[in-house]
């Protein structure tokens, strides 16, 4: 038989959301019910009858409650197998009872960190009982029952469980016990010993959504949040409408809300993305302004594209944005109206974050190669003044400074090799992801006569633009090219052995060049 009937329950939860009703079902279907410390009184108020475990263990409990369910009582009546003579004499003779169902959730410690708890108050909420109870009663799950989180209640609330209910709670009660503990690792290693690259690093995720498919149709696909307390982001973000998001709208959005969020103490600012490279990025005086700004810089590939917003979407910038199709709208926050434009566009989708997540934050990002993972710091350097050095015989004026400074935020989240021209507070041109950054500049100031021509301006934007590379450029011929396009200043980070030819070239064009000392690949 794989269905076994309940009749004795031991419940003992840290999160008592519906712990009383499940009781009392359970209770009105003969079911006994064991509990300790918290839980019992908690079901005893509720005027149920409950043993406490101490009538199982003949021990109280002791040390502010950390020992009261280690003891071979408990897990005997968790471990044996029934169906084994040898088991079944053991328990007889020592006169330990079956317990056919565990309903356990453990301490709380993400949440203890999470509110920044002293270090003995988090010591004190990591749970050893819970954990040992719940992978007893999950290796046993042929003969009992494991329930770790509420949501599954109702499984157990009939009175009894058949074998495949069982296996799928086991699974979930390791999953939590491994999550729990891969968090309580990461605390000590990343928070209490302070290591930047831990001996073992736990990677634990959770409640997958499945997509469509991945990059390709070929692909399977999911996404997953991080456990515990997460970072505002695009994981986390509400959608208001439109179609399920695919794997490539998600990376996408990702990379735009990144960027954005370099604005987010800046003037109303719109970010464009397309295939993970910022089409178009302006800020201007108002987000409509911005919007098409940005849009200007590339018409063709803002097509079909994922737009960011630094601040609420209004019914200005909504009604811009409904012109062309739109894959993905992100920002903070939209209005009534805004929202109203967009419900007409069944399959816009608009994600709402809250807040934007802070550009100098730290943490570490991963990538899986063959064999293993490459793990590194978040790129968060952000410019200072102190970083910046002029090397050329010509100051840049303040408008220069702007644009370099701008540029140079853009050029950071624009796969390498990255050139970005930028003048007034908007893109001008983006070269990205080129074997050269020689191609990079003249494709970035291709694109700009080209949407000049589109736009019917008499020039493009590079005349009298800043233009930023993410990396030094090792010849001066990027530079001139940079230059051939109307480029007046230049924002790099130096480090070349040709640093003097390229400072020359600089000098005789009679530009401004500026060396930051830091670099910005992005692969």
């Amino acid at each position: 038989m794989t269905t076994i009937p309940i009749k004795r329950a031991l419940l003992s939860v840290s999160d008592k959301t519906g712990v009383v009703d499940l009781a009392r079902t359970l209770a009105g279907r003969g079911v006994e019910l064991v509990s300790t410390g918290g839980t019992a009184k908690a079901l005893r108020d509720a005027g149920l009858d409950v043993r406490d475990v101490s009538d199982l263990t003949g021990f109280p409990e002791m040390m502010d409650g950390r020992v009261k369910t280690l003891h071979p009582m408990v897990h005997g009546g968790l471990l044996a197998v029934r169906d084994d003579p040898a088991h079944a004499a053991a328990m007889a003779e020592h006169r330990i009872g079956a317990i056919d169902l565990v309903v356990v959730n453990l301490y709380p410690f993400a949440q203890t960190v999470a509110k920044g708890a002293e270090r003995d108050e988090i010591i004190e909420n990591i749970d050893i009982g819970g954990p040992s109870m719940v992978r007893s009663a999950a290796k046993n799950h042929a003969y009992v029952a494991i329930v770790t989180d509420p949501a599954d209640y109702a499984i157990v609330a009939k009175g009894e469980t058949d074998l495949a209910e069982r296996k799928r709670l086991a699974a979930k009660a390791f999953a939590a016990t491994a999550t729990y503990d891969a968090m309580i690792a990461s605390w000590f290693g990343f928070a209490d010993q302070r290591e930047l690259f831990p001996a073992t690093l736990p990677f634990v995720l959770q409640a997958p959504t499945v997509l469509r498919y991945g990059e390709n149709p070929h692909q399977q696909a999911a996404f997953y949040n991080h456990a515990g307390p997460a970072t505002p982001g695009i994981g986390q973000a509400r959608q208001v409408q439109g179609k399920e998001l695919s794997y490539n709208n998600l990376n996408d959005a990702d990379a735009a809300l990144e960027l954005v969020s370099e604005f987010r103490d800046a003037a109303p600012s719109c970010v464009i993305v397309k295939h993970a490279n910022p089409c178009g990025v302006a800020t201007a005086a108002t987000l409509a302004e911005a919007y098409e700004a940005a849009f200007a810089c590339d018409t063709v590939s803002a097509f079909g594209g994922i737009i960011a917003l630094n601040r609420t979407l209004d019914a200005a910038t909504a009604k811009a944005i409904t012109g062309i199709f739109t894959e993905v709208v992100v920002a903070p926050d939209a209005d009534e109206e805004a929202i109203a434009l967009f419900a007409a566009k069944k399959n816009l989708r608009l994600l709402l974050t809250g807040a934007l997540p802070d550009p100098a934050r730290g943490g570490l990002t991963a990538k899986s190669i063959t064999g293993g993972w490459l793990v590194q710091s978040r790129d968060n350097g952000q410019l200072t003044d102190e970083m910046l050095k002029v090397v050329t015989k010509r100051q840049p004026t303040a408008q220069e400074l702007a644009d370099c400074r701008f540029a140079w935020t853009v050029a950071k989240h624009v796969k390498s090799n990255a050139i970005v021209y930028a003048k007034d507070g908007s893109t001008a041109g983006v070269g990205a992801g080129q074997m050269n950054r020689l191609e990079s500049a003249r494709i970035a100031a291709w694109k700009a006569k080209d949407a000049a021509d589109k736009a019917g301006w008499a020039t493009p934007r590079t005349i009298g633009s800043a233009v930023a590379s993410d990396a030094f450029f090792p010849f001066a011929d990027g530079l001139l090219a940079a230059v051939e396009a109307g480029a007046t200043a230049v924002i790099q980070p130096g480090g070349s052995i040709r640093d003097a030819e390229v400072i020359a070239a600089a000098d005789e064009a009679g530009l401004a060049m500026i060396f930051t000392g830091m670099r910005h690949f992005r692969h």
